[in-house]
């Protein structure tokens, strides 16, 4: 049987739900990651805090809490890592042996699908998880090369490199937080995809569910309101809540 052949294995509302998946999963990240001027994300929001941080860390001594409060977001990423890599591993296993799988399909009444259909459907799910694991290890390595940015800064707040570096620490540390925050989101559409073992329409239903529950996090979310209520000093939008937000949020203080 040709690739061709295989392919016809699976119905146009089967190619139709995995682009909704991919266009789904894109979409979002770039959404969070660029959002309106006027309505920013929690992900743009705590960039902005995270860029506060550093300043602070310049003035405070000493910088125990800092050390470990960036040891704390690389054990995160550490977890998540290991979490992905036990999927992974559990998630081939279980295509090396896909005629249980179809056993239980059968009694679910599920579709009779030959193997080659259970693989593919579990291959999504495994490149999903796979693009998490990456995502992770590199916010884990990034957050350690912000830790050691953050060791460089001179621990005389008035020295010409104490500022400069507390910025490439804070900015560094927005990286490793953008990677980690996109390894999340490829967990969660990775735990969607796993609707597809049901079929097409149950993969639609999922993906608009993790599309709604993320947007909604991001952008309609109590935890949004509480930190709109006194914005990053060096966050690049203004408060939505004038009578609560910091003075000096309505200047231009994009770093």
């Amino acid at each position: 049987m040709t690739l061709l052949d295989r392919l016809t294995l699976f119905s146009p509302l089967d190619f139709a739900s995995l682009a909704f998946l991919i266009l789904a999963w894109l979409w979002i990240g770039w959404r969070i990651e660029k959002p309106p001027a006027n309505r920013p994300s929690v992900s743009v929001l705590m960039a902005g805090f995270r860029r506060d941080w550093m300043i602070q860390m310049v003035m405070r001594e000493p910088r125990i809490f800092d050390a470990q409060l960036i040891t704390s977001l690389r054990q995160a990423t550490t977890f998540f890592a290991s979490a992905s890599m036990l999927a992974i591993g559990g998630g081939l296993a279980l295509i090396g042996n896909t005629e249980r799988l179809t056993d239980v399909a059968r009694d679910l009444d599920l579709d009779n699908a030959p193997a080659f259909v259970w693989d593919i459907k579990l291959l999504t799910v495994l490149l999903l998880l796979s693009n998490a694991f990456l995502k992770y290890v590199w916010s884990n390595r990034l957050f350690g090369y912000s830790s050691v940015l953050m060791a460089a800064v001179p621990n005389d707040r008035d020295a010409a490199l104490a500022s400069p570096r507390a910025q490439q620490a804070g900015e560094l540390n927005i990286t490793a937080a953008r990677s980690f925050n996109r390894g999340m989101r490829a967990t969660y559409f990775s735990l969607a995809a796993l609707a597809w073992l049901a079929g097409p329409i149950a993969l639609i239903a999922t993906t608009t569910i993790t599309l709604a529950i993320l947007y909604r996090r991001e952008f309609a979310s109590h935890s949004r309101e509480i930190l709109l209520r006194f914005p990053p000093e060096h966050g690049p939008f203004p408060a939505t809540n004038t009578s609560l937000a910091h003075p000096d949020t309505d200047k231009d203080t994009t770093s």
